[in-house]
């Protein structure tokens, strides 16, 4: 069979089953929050699946897997450990539910730091949530094409249809009846690419590939250890589901979730490893050469679990982005805080004289349209994961002490800020080269996100202080 047909049938074929899995919502509960007939919360089962194949995001897959050809195992590790802020998010979300009572992270900061505080915060969220609109796409769209073909554009704008789709009946309740379906197909897909590529390539030498120093890639996983105190808070992919089991079940289902899908990149990175043991060049899509070494049957395949893996983190980027402006930026108005944002009320007023799922649809299309965009502008996906979580490492010390009562506008304003500038820094290409740790390829990004770190922190303390003389006065 010709491989367009083939692979345009798949995508047929995704399409139905997504949308004979996907219920109608008809109540802001099950469009929001996921509960059935807007009451029975959705089981740990449920929970564990929805955040592993929510977070194995096409990008991630295609990432580790260039990591691990170029890195060798070393690589496809590096990746991972951004995936340990999964047990941390849960970790933080837990205590800030049972010993505060927090419903949202967005109305967490609301009343600790204040309305502008919580304005910066839903920002920064939506620029991650706008990034995962085409960097997942675009991962999608390259297997019917070379990027900017028309196959591709056209590959691209139908995946993004159909996932739109599906995700206007249900909102986060198809979002996370899907993935079950999604995630149970990526471990068999996942299976069935190893046992491919393991015996080709050899266990020991798959496991021995690579070099366990910092020229060889850990420069990479330190940055992924350094961000995962603070890249999990900006997703809402991952964060709204902190709050639709009760506190318990969802601190269960996280701590196991980050295990997995920790273990799912790993294995996906072997991918990319086989390319690194054979000397298969690959260029900057591992899984897409690696699968067309192995003939139509394998590519076709390959491009399935690119469908699943980007439609599971697209439908819920769209229900998150929905919650975000609807539920989040709507609500933020009615939140106590002690100062007051006149915009922000008055948008919080106009959201709560309409429809909230008719208006959380419309928000969807809006922004799938506008997500949409930068496919045109050839962004690098790795990007998408690596400058934002440098642009918010001042949410690490924000939500790793909550618990200190004195901080407040000031400790949120002077972490997180400064560390926007220096993500911003980094991406215009202005640091400085005495700040490179090591003379790999992420030499500069490590000492960035070193000197960041340190940088928010401080931030963080004197801005406590400052509250603290605020509150005396």
């Amino acid at each position: 069979m010709n491989l367009q047909i083939l692979l345009w049938t798949s995508l047929l074929v995704y399409a139905v089953v997504m949308f004979a899995l996907s219920p109608m919502a008809t109540t802001a509960a099950e469009f929001f929050s996921a509960k059935e007939d807007g009451k029975r919360e959705i089981s740990t089962g449920f929970l564990v699946g929805s955040v592993v194949i929510s977070w194995l995001f096409a990008k991630s897959i295609t990432n580790a897997a260039n990591l691990g050809a170029t890195y060798g195992l070393v690589g496809a590790v590096a990746y991972a450990a951004w995936y340990v802020t999964i047990p941390v998010a849960g970790l933080i979300i837990y205590r800030l539910r049972d010993r505060l009572g927090v419903q949202s992270l967005s109305g967490f900061i609301t009343s600790k730091y204040g309305r502008l505080a919580s304005l910066g915060f839903l920002t920064a969220i939506l620029i991650r949530l706008f990034n995962e609109v085409w960097s997942n796409t675009a991962v999608v769209a390259a297997y019917f094409g070379s990027a900017g073909s028309p196959a591709y554009y056209a590959a691209a704008g139908a995946f993004a249809l159909v996932t739109l789709g599906y995700s206007l009946r249900g909102g986060l309740r198809s979002s996370v009846l899907t993935d079950a379906f999604q995630c149970g197909m990526a471990v068999f897909l996942l299976v069935f690419a190893l046992a491919l590529v393991m015996p080709d390539a050899g266990v020991e030498a798959t496991v021995t590939s690579g070099q366990w120093t910092l020229k060889g890639g850990v420069d990479l996983l330190l940055v992924g250890l350094l961000q995962a105190f603070s890249y999990g808070f900006h997703d809402p992919v991952l964060t709204d589901r902190g709050f639709i089991t009760e506190p318990k079940k969802m601190l269960r289902g996280y701590l196991g979730a980050g295990a997995i899908a920790a273990a799912f990149i790993v294995l996906f990175g072997l991918i990319g490893v086989h390319a690194h043991v054979t000397g298969l060049s690959v260029g900057e899509d591992a899984p897409l050469r690696v699968a067309e070494a192995f003939g139509v049957s394998v590519l076709a395949g390959m491009s399935v679990m690119m469908m699943l893996s980007a439609g599971s983190t697209l439908d819920s980027t769209l229900s998150s982005f929905s919650k975000a402006v609807v539920q989040d930026l709507g609500g933020a108005a009615t939140r106590p805080s002690a100062r007051r944002t006149v915009p922000l009320e008055a948008f919080s007023r106009w959201v709560q004289r309409r429809d909230s799922v008719r208006l959380g649809r419309w928000v969807m299309v809006v922004t799938i349209v506008i997500g949409s965009l930068p496919l045109y502008a050839g962004t690098e996906i790795l990007k998408a994961t690596t400058l934002s979580g440098t642009m918010v490492l001042g949410l690490a010390p924000v939500f790793l002490f909550w618990f200190i009562d004195r901080a407040g506008p000031f400790a949120f304003h002077l972490a997180f800020w400064p560390g926007v500038v220096v993500g911003v820094v980094h991406a215009a290409g202005l640091t400085p080269a005495w700040l490179a740790v090591g003379s790999g390829d992420y030499a500069e990004l490590l000492g960035t996100n070193l000197a960041g770190c340190l940088i928010v922190f401080a931030g963080f303390g004197v801005g406590t202080l400052l509250d603290g003389w605020a509150e005396t006065d």
